[in-house]
């Protein structure tokens, strides 16, 4: 099959067509800058150069459109007739309580999918917006709505349930969800395949480390607990977000620096976190390069980062009772061996041992990257998101077309 996969944010398209078959990314490309002056659309089939052509795209449907005439380029394209898309999976931030399994989209399910806007209004707004432009640009190809937070609904209650009035949850929803759920599915099958056991044997900790980050105790193959909850907002420190805080820290700042609940999440979502600490950047390498050449504040940011990585290891693993491997994704993950290697210093008493000429060598690459005696693998594996959301749409097409349903827009 070939799929397309939408990444939809606010200004931006995110795409690929994927082969299910062989697994290749045919093309890839982001649609940056919608309702903007000067949009651009960068393009990259998978045997050629890549493009870019500034146009005026001035929303979703438009944006999409452009997507589908690059793909079909005499010159840039990698299909002839767009017949050949067979189905598009769409990133849906939040599923809320209700999706625990990604679904064929439906008139039904769109309503649905509104009535979740409250539960995620940075994101899931965005993504009915991407929908709504391949139901009028492509009305007659099945779309699938593949959910960050489904990989964790098997979470126990005691692991999701907060600490306030039972009543808000109920009444509310209010409770741990999680997100990058579709990478720490992806990465935790990669780590059993490296490991060359099965998945159902394996204690793994996944660390998705980028712009937003979020680490996961994977025993089984099943989520138990995540640092991300009620929002992407907690757990670890990230480029812009807070993450962990005593929440009376917030109503502290807000009554004193008399600021509205929309400058209070602006401050804690737009202007924490590494950037708020280091005063330098939200980019790790920006941060890294500072702290090296002396700024004391990136210093510190760095350390805070790696400090609330090692916590939650640390967490997990007991939560867990053993430990098989740790692993490290997503640009920071991927790339940082500098974080890499002060998230897992210290812990050597415990098994994790990192042998810092591998860690050195692993960048953007599938690596074994723990040193002699380690009884806890380290593991480097970059994340294809991409990859699993196709699968899933591949998957549920193929089920609901297998039981007779056609899917009405």
């Amino acid at each position: 099959m070939k799929i397309l996969v939408l990444n939809c944010g606010s200004s931006s398209v995110k795409y690929q067509l994927i082969d299910t078959d062989s697994q290749i990314a045919l093309a890839k490309g982001l649609v940056s800058r919608i309702g903007m002056s000067e949009s651009v659309l960068t393009h990259k089939p998978w045997d050629r150069p890549e493009i870019k052509v500034s146009a005026e795209i001035l929303d979703h449907i438009v944006a999409v459109e452009y997507v589908v005439s690059m793909l079909l380029s005499p010159n840039h394209g990698v299909i002839k007739d767009k017949n050949e898309i067979n189905a598009i999976g769409h990133r849906v931030v939040h599923g809320g309580e209700e999706f625990t399994d990604s679904v064929l989209i439906t008139p039904d399910l769109m309503s649905a999918l509104r009535s979740l806007i409250e539960l995620a209004p940075l994101h899931n707004p965005h993504n009915i917006r991407g929908i709504n432009a391949c139901i009028k640009t492509l009305p007659k190809v099945p779309q699938v709505a593949v959910f960050d937070t489904a990989f964790h609904w098997r979470m126990p209650p005691h692991a999701y349930i907060y600490g306030i009035p039972y009543v808000f949850y109920k009444r509310y929803s209010i409770r741990r969800y999680g997100f990058h759920g579709t990478s720490h599915k992806y990465v935790s099958d990669r780590a059993a395949h490296m490991l060359g056991k099965p998945l159902s044997e394996l204690k793994i900790i996944t660390a998705h480390l980028g712009n937003g980050a979020s680490m996961a105790a994977v025993d089984s193959g099943v989520s138990i607990d995540t640092s991300m909850g009620f929002t992407p907002l907690e757990g670890l420190l990230m480029g812009t977000r807070s993450g962990d805080l005593d929440p009376a820290i917030i109503l502290h700042i807000m009554a004193r620096e008399e600021l509205s609940l929309h400058e209070g999440n602006t401050m804690l979502n737009k202007h924490s976190g590494l950037v708020g600490i280091s005063g330098v950047s939200s980019d790790m390498r920006e941060v890294i390069s500072a702290a090296n050449s002396g700024n004391s504040n990136a210093k510190l940011a760095l350390d805070i980062f790696c400090y609330r990585i090692k916590k939650y290891i640390g967490s997990y693993w007991a939560a867990m009772g053993r430990l098989d491997a740790i692993v490290f994704t997503a640009g920071v993950g991927e790339n940082s061996s500098v974080v890499r290697s002060l998230s897992c210093k210290g812990m050597e008493q415990m098994g994790v041992v990192v042998d810092e000429e591998k860690n050195s060598a692993a960048t953007a690459k599938e690596m074994d990257i723990s040193g002699p005696g380690a009884k806890v693998k380290v593991l480097v594996i970059p994340t294809n998101e991409e990859l699993v959301i196709a699968q899933d749409t591949q998957r549920i097409v193929e089920e609901r077309m297998a039981g007779g349903a056609v899917p009405t827009q």
